[in-house]
Protein backbone atom coordinates (compact mmCIF):
# COMPACT_ATOMS: atom_id res chain seq x y z
CA UNK A 1 0.00 0.00 0.00
CA UNK A 2 2.78 2.32 0.88
CA UNK A 3 4.68 1.79 -2.29
CA UNK A 4 1.09 2.65 -4.62
CA UNK A 5 0.82 5.21 -2.61
CA UNK A 6 4.21 7.02 -3.82
CA UNK A 7 4.40 5.24 -7.51
CA UNK A 8 3.81 8.14 -10.19
CA UNK A 9 0.63 6.79 -12.23
CA UNK A 10 0.50 8.66 -16.23
CA UNK A 11 -2.81 8.53 -17.94
CA UNK A 12 -2.33 7.30 -21.33
CA UNK A 13 -6.57 7.60 -21.06
CA UNK A 14 -8.15 10.47 -23.70
CA UNK A 15 -11.26 11.91 -22.76
CA UNK A 16 -13.97 13.45 -20.65
CA UNK A 17 -16.03 11.49 -18.19
CA UNK A 18 -19.66 12.03 -19.07
CA UNK A 19 -21.38 11.91 -15.73
CA UNK A 20 -19.48 14.24 -13.90
CA UNK A 21 -17.37 16.20 -17.48
CA UNK A 22 -14.25 15.62 -14.92
CA UNK A 23 -11.02 15.17 -17.19
CA UNK A 24 -9.21 11.91 -16.95
CA UNK A 25 -6.92 13.24 -14.09
CA UNK A 26 -9.66 14.00 -12.35
CA UNK A 27 -11.09 11.04 -12.35
CA UNK A 28 -8.01 9.26 -10.86
CA UNK A 29 -7.53 11.54 -8.06
CA UNK A 30 -10.46 10.50 -7.16
CA UNK A 31 -9.55 6.86 -6.65
CA UNK A 32 -6.03 7.06 -6.16
CA UNK A 33 -5.74 10.71 -3.81
CA UNK A 34 -2.17 10.18 -3.03
CA UNK A 35 -0.58 9.01 -6.17
CA UNK A 36 1.45 11.34 -8.42
CA UNK A 37 -0.24 11.94 -11.67
CA UNK A 38 1.48 12.61 -15.30
CA UNK A 39 -0.45 12.71 -18.48
CA UNK A 40 1.21 11.28 -21.85
CA UNK A 41 -0.72 12.76 -25.31
CA UNK A 42 0.40 13.52 -28.44
CA UNK A 43 0.68 12.15 -31.98
CA UNK A 44 1.56 8.71 -31.90
CA UNK A 45 -0.12 5.68 -33.59
CA UNK A 46 0.15 2.59 -31.06
CA UNK A 47 1.62 0.60 -34.34
CA UNK A 48 3.76 3.05 -35.24
CA UNK A 49 5.56 3.36 -31.10
CA UNK A 50 5.45 -0.87 -31.12
CA UNK A 51 7.33 -1.10 -34.30
CA UNK A 52 9.96 1.61 -32.79
CA UNK A 53 9.11 4.38 -35.39
CA UNK A 54 10.57 8.16 -34.14
CA UNK A 55 7.67 9.06 -32.32
CA UNK A 56 7.50 12.47 -30.11
CA UNK A 57 4.88 12.94 -27.20
CA UNK A 58 3.67 15.31 -24.56
CA UNK A 59 4.47 13.99 -21.12
CA UNK A 60 2.60 16.87 -18.77
CA UNK A 61 3.05 16.30 -14.69
CA UNK A 62 1.87 19.10 -11.75
CA UNK A 63 5.45 17.53 -10.26
CA UNK A 64 8.36 19.18 -12.42
CA UNK A 65 10.66 16.52 -10.77
CA UNK A 66 8.82 13.57 -11.12
CA UNK A 67 8.11 14.63 -14.99
CA UNK A 68 11.69 14.94 -15.32
CA UNK A 69 12.40 11.49 -13.99
CA UNK A 70 9.33 10.14 -15.94
CA UNK A 71 10.91 11.56 -19.41
CA UNK A 72 14.37 10.28 -18.67
CA UNK A 73 12.78 6.74 -17.71
CA UNK A 74 10.63 6.66 -20.88
CA UNK A 75 12.61 8.40 -23.43
CA UNK A 76 14.46 6.49 -25.96
CA UNK A 77 15.91 7.42 -29.33
CA UNK A 78 12.91 7.14 -31.02
CA UNK A 79 10.05 8.24 -28.32
CA UNK A 80 11.20 11.78 -27.31
CA UNK A 81 8.25 12.56 -24.52
CA UNK A 82 8.46 16.53 -24.18
CA UNK A 83 8.35 18.03 -20.49
CA UNK A 84 5.08 20.03 -19.51
CA UNK A 85 3.78 21.38 -16.69
CA UNK A 86 0.19 21.61 -17.98
CA UNK A 87 -2.44 19.02 -17.17
CA UNK A 88 -5.79 20.62 -17.87
CA UNK A 89 -4.22 21.66 -21.14
CA UNK A 90 -3.16 18.35 -22.44
CA UNK A 91 -5.98 16.27 -21.69
CA UNK A 92 -8.26 18.79 -23.11
CA UNK A 93 -6.20 18.22 -26.23
CA UNK A 94 -6.13 14.99 -26.28
CA UNK A 95 -10.09 14.42 -25.34
CA UNK A 96 -11.39 17.27 -28.15
CA UNK A 97 -9.29 16.43 -30.67
CA UNK A 98 -10.94 13.18 -31.23
CA UNK A 99 -14.09 15.34 -31.91
CA UNK A 100 -12.52 17.39 -34.31
CA UNK A 101 -11.44 14.07 -36.12
CA UNK A 102 -15.09 12.97 -36.65
CA UNK A 103 -15.73 16.38 -38.53
CA UNK A 104 -12.72 15.73 -40.80
CA UNK A 105 -13.85 12.84 -41.36
CA UNK A 106 -17.19 13.93 -42.34
CA UNK A 107 -15.76 16.53 -44.74
CA UNK A 108 -13.60 13.55 -46.49
CA UNK A 109 -16.68 11.66 -46.99
CA UNK A 110 -18.61 13.96 -48.57
CA UNK A 111 -15.49 14.21 -50.83
CA UNK A 112 -15.22 18.35 -49.53
CA UNK A 113 -11.28 18.26 -50.32
CA UNK A 114 -7.62 19.49 -48.82
CA UNK A 115 -8.86 22.27 -47.81
CA UNK A 116 -12.17 21.83 -46.19
CA UNK A 117 -10.31 19.91 -44.15
CA UNK A 118 -7.77 22.31 -43.30
CA UNK A 119 -10.13 24.46 -42.36
CA UNK A 120 -11.87 22.32 -39.79
CA UNK A 121 -8.57 21.33 -38.20
CA UNK A 122 -7.74 25.13 -37.82
CA UNK A 123 -10.99 26.35 -36.79
CA UNK A 124 -11.59 23.49 -34.75
CA UNK A 125 -7.85 24.02 -33.19
CA UNK A 126 -9.42 27.53 -31.89
CA UNK A 127 -12.14 26.29 -30.22
CA UNK A 128 -10.31 23.53 -28.49
CA UNK A 129 -7.96 26.72 -27.58
CA UNK A 130 -10.91 28.84 -26.01
CA UNK A 131 -12.05 25.74 -24.18
CA UNK A 132 -8.73 25.02 -22.85
CA UNK A 133 -8.04 28.61 -21.75
CA UNK A 134 -11.45 28.99 -19.83
CA UNK A 135 -10.68 25.40 -17.82
CA UNK A 136 -7.33 26.79 -16.48
CA UNK A 137 -5.14 25.90 -19.61
CA UNK A 138 -2.09 26.94 -21.14
CA UNK A 139 -2.02 28.78 -24.48
CA UNK A 140 1.33 27.48 -25.87
CA UNK A 141 -0.20 24.00 -24.80
CA UNK A 142 -2.14 24.23 -27.61
CA UNK A 143 0.83 24.60 -30.03
CA UNK A 144 2.63 21.39 -29.23
CA UNK A 145 2.45 17.92 -29.87
CA UNK A 146 -0.26 17.58 -27.53
CA UNK A 147 -2.37 20.17 -29.35
CA UNK A 148 -1.65 20.78 -33.24
CA UNK A 149 0.62 17.81 -33.66
CA UNK A 150 -1.92 15.23 -32.53
CA UNK A 151 -4.74 17.13 -33.90
CA UNK A 152 -2.62 17.26 -37.29
CA UNK A 153 -2.24 13.21 -37.26
CA UNK A 154 -5.52 12.40 -36.27
CA UNK A 155 -7.45 14.37 -38.57
CA UNK A 156 -5.60 13.08 -41.63
CA UNK A 157 -5.34 9.40 -41.24
CA UNK A 158 -7.21 6.34 -41.77
CA UNK A 159 -5.38 5.13 -39.47
CA UNK A 160 -7.59 7.35 -36.70
CA UNK A 161 -10.37 5.69 -35.83
CA UNK A 162 -12.14 8.86 -35.17
CA UNK A 163 -11.59 10.27 -38.35
CA UNK A 164 -12.69 7.02 -39.98
CA UNK A 165 -16.08 7.46 -37.53
CA UNK A 166 -16.47 10.49 -39.58
CA UNK A 167 -15.66 9.30 -42.85
CA UNK A 168 -18.25 6.71 -42.56
CA UNK A 169 -20.91 8.91 -41.65
CA UNK A 170 -19.65 11.46 -44.59
CA UNK A 171 -20.23 8.75 -46.82
CA UNK A 172 -24.60 7.79 -45.64
CA UNK A 173 -23.54 4.91 -43.09
CA UNK A 174 -25.84 4.79 -40.25
CA UNK A 175 -24.35 5.52 -36.86
CA UNK A 176 -25.59 1.91 -35.45
CA UNK A 177 -24.51 -0.03 -38.41
CA UNK A 178 -20.84 1.68 -38.13
CA UNK A 179 -20.63 0.80 -34.68
CA UNK A 180 -21.96 -2.40 -35.03
CA UNK A 181 -19.64 -3.78 -37.72
CA UNK A 182 -16.40 -2.41 -36.04
CA UNK A 183 -14.26 -3.50 -32.84
CA UNK A 184 -12.64 -0.13 -32.92
CA UNK A 185 -13.73 2.26 -29.86
CA UNK A 186 -14.37 5.35 -31.17
CA UNK A 187 -13.35 7.93 -28.32
CA UNK A 188 -14.95 11.16 -30.08
CA UNK A 189 -18.24 9.47 -30.19
CA UNK A 190 -18.18 8.97 -26.09
CA UNK A 191 -16.90 12.60 -25.85
CA UNK A 192 -18.63 15.19 -27.96
CA UNK A 193 -21.76 15.24 -25.45
CA UNK A 194 -19.64 16.01 -22.80
CA UNK A 195 -17.92 18.54 -24.76
CA UNK A 196 -21.28 19.77 -25.52
CA UNK A 197 -21.61 20.48 -21.71
CA UNK A 198 -18.45 21.76 -20.92
CA UNK A 199 -18.87 23.82 -23.90
CA UNK A 200 -21.84 25.38 -22.06
CA UNK A 201 -20.17 25.25 -18.60
CA UNK A 202 -17.25 27.59 -19.42
CA UNK A 203 -19.37 29.99 -21.77
CA UNK A 204 -17.33 28.87 -24.61
CA UNK A 205 -18.35 28.89 -28.06
CA UNK A 206 -17.87 25.78 -29.95
CA UNK A 207 -19.87 25.14 -33.34
CA UNK A 208 -17.96 22.40 -35.00
CA UNK A 209 -18.28 20.44 -31.70
CA UNK A 210 -22.25 21.24 -31.75
CA UNK A 211 -22.72 20.12 -35.07
CA UNK A 212 -20.89 16.91 -34.55
CA UNK A 213 -22.99 16.32 -31.13
CA UNK A 214 -26.26 16.99 -33.57
CA UNK A 215 -24.97 14.50 -36.02
CA UNK A 216 -24.31 11.92 -33.21
CA UNK A 217 -26.93 11.88 -31.52
CA UNK A 218 -29.43 11.84 -34.52
CA UNK A 219 -30.81 15.64 -33.40
CA UNK A 220 -29.63 16.41 -37.28
CA UNK A 221 -28.36 14.86 -40.41
CA UNK A 222 -25.02 15.36 -41.99
CA UNK A 223 -26.17 17.92 -44.63
CA UNK A 224 -27.94 19.81 -42.03
CA UNK A 225 -25.40 19.95 -39.88
CA UNK A 226 -23.09 21.30 -42.48
CA UNK A 227 -25.37 23.91 -44.13
CA UNK A 228 -26.16 25.15 -40.52
CA UNK A 229 -22.46 25.53 -39.77
CA UNK A 230 -21.49 27.29 -43.20
CA UNK A 231 -24.44 29.22 -42.56
CA UNK A 232 -23.16 31.25 -39.71
CA UNK A 233 -22.54 34.45 -39.95
CA UNK A 234 -18.66 36.16 -40.49
CA UNK A 235 -16.90 36.84 -37.81
CA UNK A 236 -12.97 38.19 -37.35
CA UNK A 237 -11.01 35.23 -37.51
CA UNK A 238 -9.58 34.80 -33.86
CA UNK A 239 -13.66 35.08 -32.67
Amino acid sequence: AQRSAVTPLIICAKGIENSTLNLMNDVVAQILPDAPLAALSGPSFAAEVARGLPTAVTLAADDAQIGAALVRALGTAEFRPYLSDDMIGVEVCGAMKNVIAIACGIAEGRGYGDSARAALMTRGLAEITRLAIAMGGQPQTMLGLAGVGDLALTCNSRQSRNFTLGYQLGQGDRLDDIFAGSRSVFEGAHTVHAAAQLAAREQVEMPICAAVSAILEGQEGVADAIAELLSRPFVREEE
